[in-house]
């Protein structure tokens, strides 16, 4: 049972298509997957029409869950208590009574929760706690450095349960070998190199069948080149604020105009933090927002312009934006505005096609696309390698889960329960 928050109808998180490829092909490998995800009302946004990705015959089984700051909330405000690890606090007390009688009725085997949002993991904890089945915690980003800040409150208790988690999971998944060096080296006690498994983000080959990919090459004169980001960009995580001042003095150097270059994030978030950004620095001609669109869409956008952006800061150096695999996929050349040490800047470096650029850095910013904009215009910058990508398609990352899934069955559930309840003690 896939216990996950971001899945259809939710919008605005790359994050939700790991659980719906996991869906779509673990059954070739001989699992059948059930999701435990909150009633709809708990997102932010939704998308109706996603639900159609939904493979057929995938049970989705939707529990009781509010948004704190949308429910419960007055004028986007509430009580910190109330939001306790997350906003989505009150999906643990519909997911664990509905998880435990889908356990029962539906004769699970296994439990995996995906996280960034903390109350999926809890409801894992708490079923396997109640059941004793072996317990697969997937984590996208480490926990320890997602949504904590600096509230004392807050980050004590996301580390009480990432602890209590780390006692009773049976294998924990990580996208970046970073991150699964630094918990084998926080939790000696629980986690032992044969739990901890690498299975990295990546893009389902299916999507990309029907992509027109416009051609590679020079930039016909007199045609503007096309920058796209596609998703979301966080103020802190992704600060564009660097890349926004550089393309600000581009613009007064006379090195960059809005004849030449067009530059489009598509639903990026914080909209009117980043309008009044753009207006500050005289650059809403050059730096479109543009709205949300249906996922194949938006990779068609990405497949049609001429580079691709793609921000990841310091602080999330041991993660690896899953929409990269994705734009590796298309073969664009990208600007990576990220670190030069990060995993993310270690994955393009082995795959290819990519300029990267410190995202903190306004001056290398500034010149990285200037001769980004330029390569491009003659067709000279180089694009990803083809054989290289294919190793991160999402059937094959299917194919890695259900050898977990099947070790965690075969080693038997007596086995393993003991195990789990040995390590808690």
């Amino acid at each position: 049972m896939i216990i996950a928050y971001h899945f259809p109808p939710q919008a605005g998180s790359s994050g939700l298509l790991r659980s719906l490829k996991y869906c779509r092909y673990l059954p070739q490998f001989g699992w059948r997957p059930a999701v435990l995800t909150p009633h709809p009302r708990a997102y932010e946004k939704i998308d109706e029409k996603s639900l159609n990705s939904i493979p057929k015959g995938v049970p989705v089984i939707r529990s009781f869950a509010m948004d704190t700051k949308k429910h419960m909330g007055i004028g986007g405000r509430y009580l910190r208590y109330m939001a306790l690890p997350d906003r989505w606090v009150s999906w643990v007390f519909g997911g664990v009574p509905t998880g435990l009688r889908a356990v029962r009725e539906r004769k699970i085997d296994v439990l995996y929760s995906t996280f960034p949002i903390m109350s999926a993991a809890v409801i894992g904890l708490w079923l396997q706690r109640f059941t004793g089945l072996p317990w697969v915690l997937d984590l996208r980003d480490p926990m320890g450095q997602d949504d904590c800040g600096n509230d004392r409150l807050v980050r004590g208790v996301w580390n009480k349960v990432e602890r209590a988690c780390m006692r009773r999971v049976s294998r924990v998944i990580f996208t970046a070998e970073s991150t699964r060096r630094i918990y084998l080296e926080r939790y000696p006690e629980f986690l032992k190199p044969e739990m901890c498994v690498l299975i990295s983000n990546g893009y389902d080959e299916a999507d990309f069948r029907h992509l027109e990919l416009s051609a590679i090459g020079p930039v016909p004169a007199g045609r503007r080149i096309r920058l796209v980001h596609s998703g979301l960009i966080y103020p802190v995580e992704r600060d564009p604020r660097p890349m926004f001042s550089a393309v600000g003095r581009l613009k007064k150097m006379g090195r960059l105009s809005a004849d030449r270059v067009q530059i489009v994030f598509r639903a990026p978030g914080s909209e009117d933090l980043y309008r009044r950004l753009l207006t500050e620095r005289d650059i809403e001609d050059l730096i479109t927002l543009e709205p949300h669109m249906p996922y194949r869409q938006a990779l068609q956008e990405c497949a049609e312009a001429d580079g691709l952006l793609l921000f990841q800061a310091a602080d999330c150096d041991m993660q690896i934006p899953a929409k990269a695999y994705e734009y590796l996929r298309i073969g664009k050349p990208i600007l990576a505005l990220t670190t030069h040490a990060g995993d993310t800047a270690t994955l393009l470096r082995e795959v290819g096609g990519a300029t990267i650029v410190n995202i903190a850095s306004e001056d290398e910013i500034y010149e990285g696309l200037s001769s980004f904009i330029d390569a491009l215009r003659v067709g000279t910058h180089p694009v990803p390698d083809k054989e290289k990508i294919q190793r991160y398609t999402r059937e094959g990352q299917a194919g890695q889960l259900a050898r977990v899934l099947d070790d965690l069955k075969n080693a038997g559930h007596d086995e393993e329960k003991a195990r789990i309840e040995a390590v808690a003690k």
